[in-house]
């Protein structure tokens, strides 16, 4: 049996187990361990699988993910999801469509922070939902405003996925953070436009809000809201300097977000310690069994020659480069909508990646524009676990299919962004290129 046989005998077994709703590492893990040991025999397999382990569990770059992760929990316990929502009501509430809007950029801040596409859905499913509802909003508005503004969380730095995505490609994760940046702000407000055009067209779908607030009001708001964007810049821009490394700023954030729940709570009892750690390690091992499992599944790849068949497939299409761009994306868009995007990652990065540089493409510039694909996918029917996420955490008050009826602007939206990053790359090339 040759070895592009087996290769593909081997992704055929893992998107089988996939469909078959066996965990994806689980499969990832499996399917690269027997591949391996076909082409290379038990012995070398072995070898291979104890030297990925190692070299991955003791890399410098991979303490970077529960750093941030900490940050995420500290964050979600510090209450600050409620503080920056109410920060921006009180500075925009008043707007048509005004609290739509304030829940956008608050998730944008607060997904900063959390780096959690579904926390951030869930915490401001809790806090924006039943406001928007009681007042009047549009079901499908609230909900499916409140789905989007979570993929946020991964655009903004820092992001734990961005550095799932620097691991797997051998990029550098302090200019990918730094990329993510500008077009992570872009993309939060081209979201806002979406929403105010949206009510424009069909002022049904949000009262006008008749209350107001002074000047000292609203800057009153922002007794803990802005602090939180004050450590989000500290971070972009002591990466962006040089001042210090990605596990640096991670370490920087978690501590600063820990001391934000401390005078939260006015003690360590609010901050629920052991379950923060817990919660964290329990992340963090799922994200490193993921990439652990990926990267043996990609060295089957290498070895049995599928990557190379795909890949050299692909560049060899008499077609412009941007049509493989479109059918990387829709293939993205397609399997986003059926698995997490960690795993999603792992799984296509080994074939897509070498193909996009090979095209001449830019290793930062295609990091951010996967990620924004990823999470695009997230909240895609017919899956679309952003959507679930907040339907479940809005104790009956929507239904799914009034999630998924109003997202149709807002995945256009992301379209209009994945377009504007192709046609003006500079979005996120331009703070890595200058950065020192």
């Amino acid at each position: 049996m040759s070895s592009l046989l087996i290769g593909g005998i081997g992704v055929a077994a893992l998107f089988g187990g996939i469909l078959l709703g066996i965990n994806v590492m689980v499969v990832l893990g499996l399917v690269g361990a027997f591949g391996l040991a076909s082409l290379v025999g038990f012995k070398a397999a072995t070898a291979i699988l104890g030297t990925v382990f190692f070299d991955t569990t003791h890399s410098f770059h991979f303490s970077v993910i529960p750093l941030f992760l900490l940050m995420g929990f500290f964050a979600m316990r510090a209450g600050l999801g409620e503080d920056l929502f109410e920060a921006t009501t009180k500075w925009l509430g008043n707007l048509r469509g005004g609290l739509a809007i304030s829940t956008t950029l608050g998730a944008a801040a607060f997904g900063a922070a959390s780096g959690s596409s579904v926390g951030t859905a869930t915490v401001f499913t809790k806090l924006a939902l039943p406001q928007m509802l009681d007042r009047g909003y549009d079901k499908s508005l609230a909900s499916a405003s409140i789905a989007i503004a979570g993929t946020l969380a991964v655009m903004i730095p820092p992001s734990a996925l961005v550095v799932v995505y620097g691991i797997l490609t051998d990029s550098s994760i302090g200019a990918l953070l730094i990329a993510g940046f500008i077009p992570g702000i872009v993309f939060a407000l081209v979201l806002c436009l979406a929403i105010w055009l949206t009510v424009l067209r069909n002022p049904a779908l949000a009262p006008q809000e008749n209350y107001s607030f002074t000047l000292r009001e609203k800057i009153a708001s922002l007794k803990l809201a802005g602090p939180l964007v004050l450590i989000i810049l500290l971070i972009v821009v002591g990466l962006y300097v040089g001042i210090f490394t990605p596990t640096e700023a991670g370490g920087i954030g978690a501590f600063a977000t820990f001391l934000m729940a401390i005078v939260r709570h006015r003690g360590f009892k609010g901050v629920e310690l052991r379950k923060t750690l817990l919660e964290t390690i329990q992340t963090t091992a799922m994200i490193f069994g993921i990439l652990i499992c990926a990267l043996v599944f990609s060295k089957f790849l290498a070895l049995s020659g599928v990557a190379n068949a795909v890949g050299g497939y692909l560049t060899g299409l008499d077609v412009n480069r941007w049509v493989i761009v479109l059918l990387v994306s829709l293939i993205y868009l397609a399997l986003g909508m059926m698995m997490d995007a960690p795993a999603l990652l792992a799984i296509t990065l080994p074939i897509t990646h070498p193909v996009m540089m090979n095209l001449g493409f830019d290793p930062i510039w295609f990091g951010i524009f996967v990620v924004l694909l990823v999470e695009i996918g997230a909240v895609t029917p017919p899956v679309g676990i952003n959507c679930f996420v907040v339907q479940s955490a809005s104790n009956g008050r929507v239904s799914l299919e009034q999630v998924f009826k109003g997202l149709l602007p807002f995945v256009l939206a992301g379209f209009a962004m994945l377009i504007l990053l192709c046609l003006v790359p500079q979005i996120a090339l331009f703070l890595p290129e200058t950065m020192l």
